[in-house]
């Protein structure tokens, strides 16, 4: 049986809430002409867009795939859940496979560790941010490739030690009671130098735009990491950077995640048209929000308004904390608990971004330190040693 529509009755709904013609699109397009000369961000899942306002011409900033170093440190960071993947295979699923993928690892590392070293730190990947770090690390790496392709063998010799406790013991904390780098550690530190290169120069580029922060209209467009990630700005290590190239004068309440945004593509060749064209629909996005949010101050003045504020976040320094929501505190850049929990939680948590587990903790200290990375303690890497493994 087809349903009854009553055209007087979706004549009024529409009259309202559909369509070009609605009252609620023209008061979104009275907004965005409202604020036609405020300068709007967006950020896809690779690059930032300035839209200085008034019609002036965009600039465009990468900060994810095309930064230099971010695919080589990301190797090296992801050969712990790479070898915890290959023990879930043997020991969970007793998949066949996973011996031919152990040996498949083994042989990159294994090259990995041969193309490795300070000069191609230094002189050939060249990441600014690292400037002064490259021989400690070549040292991390080099360790790191060492103890895995160690425990890679021992896994392809006797099957049967290739299990959850020995990955523990044999492998991600190997070295801790010798107060020695560990693969916990270098992990640390590789998402915190990714973050601290990124935060850098994102922080100094913005900074060079001179954005009026109070009135900035802020879009965070399409998906950022892994399809559930990101979606909120606490679990967003791009919100972080933005709020953290602000110097925290952005009002949260003008950041709008929309994961559903159009987006446009890195721009190749200096063309910044596909740029160009979104700027209309990107901001009617956020006037759009805009718009509606501030109709609820205008109908109900007398009820306590919304406030968007940095939640709790919980403290695993008490040993009694079992379970949490939300990223813990870090106290500082020994704070190995917190830390390790985080690295935890971006595996288990669907909403956080695997390479933003400390991206927060390196903005903040990139800030205080006024954007200098050679004053900024760098976790598992600064006055960490990693020892040789033969």
């Amino acid at each position: 049986m087809l349903s009854y529509e009553s055209p007087e009755l979706v004549k009024l709904f529409t009259t309202y809430t559909a369509g070009p013609t609605s009252i609620g699109s023209h008061l979104t397009a009275t907004a965005a002409e409202h604020d036609a000369d405020a300068p709007l961000v967006v950020a896809t899942g690779a690059d930032f867009a300035l839209y200085p306002g008034s019609g002036k011409p965009p600039t465009v900033e990468g900060f994810r795939f095309s930064t230099r170093g971010f695919k080589e440190l990301a190797g090296i960071s992801h050969l712990g859940p790479a070898v915890a993947t290959l023990v879930q295979l043997r020991a969970k699923y007793a998949d066949s496979g996973w011996r031919a993928e152990t040996e498949r690892l083994l042989y990159e590392v294994e090259r990995g560790r041969q193309a490795n070293s300070a000069a191609l730190w230094r002189d050939t990947i060249a990441v600014e941010a690292y400037r002064g770090r490259e021989q400690a690390i070549a040292d991390m790496a080099e360790y790191t490739f060492a103890r895995t392709a160690h425990y890679l063998r021992a896994g392809l010799e006797d099957e049967n030690t290739f299990n959850a406790s020995t990955l523990q013991s044999d492998y991600l904390d190997h070295g801790k009671e010798e107060k020695h780098g560990t693969i916990n550690q270098m992990m640390i530190a590789t998402f915190f130098l990714t973050g601290l290169d990124i935060s850098h120069r994102i922080l100094r580029w913005f900074h060079e735009q001179e954005i009026d922060w109070e009135r900035a209209m802020v879009v965070i467009a399409g998906k950022q990491g892994r399809p559930t990630a990101g979606v909120t700005w606490n679990t967003s290590s791009v919100a972080t950077m933005i709020l953290g190239a602000s110097g925290y004068r952005l009002p949260p309440e003008r950041l709008y995640m929309a994961p559903h945004a159009p987006t446009f593509a890195t721009p190749q060749h200096g063309d910044l048209s596909e740029v160009i064209a979104l700027e209309e629909p990107l901001r009617r996005i956020w006037s759009n929000t805009r718009a509606t949010v501030e109709l609820g101050g205008l109908m109900f003045p007398g009820l306590p308004r919304y406030a968007p504020g940095r939640l709790a976040v919980p403290d695993v320094g008490d040993p009694s904390v079992t379970e949490i929501s939300e990223m813990p505190v870090i106290h500082g850049h020994d704070d190995w608990r917190s830390m390790t929990t985080r690295l935890r939680m971006v595996l288990e948590d669907p909403r956080q971004l695997l390479s933003g587990c400390v991206t927060d903790y390196a903005v903040s200290q990139l800030v205080a330190a006024g954007n200098d990375p050679a004053e900024v303690t760098v976790p598992g890497l600064d006055g960490v040693v990693y020892p040789t493994v033969q």
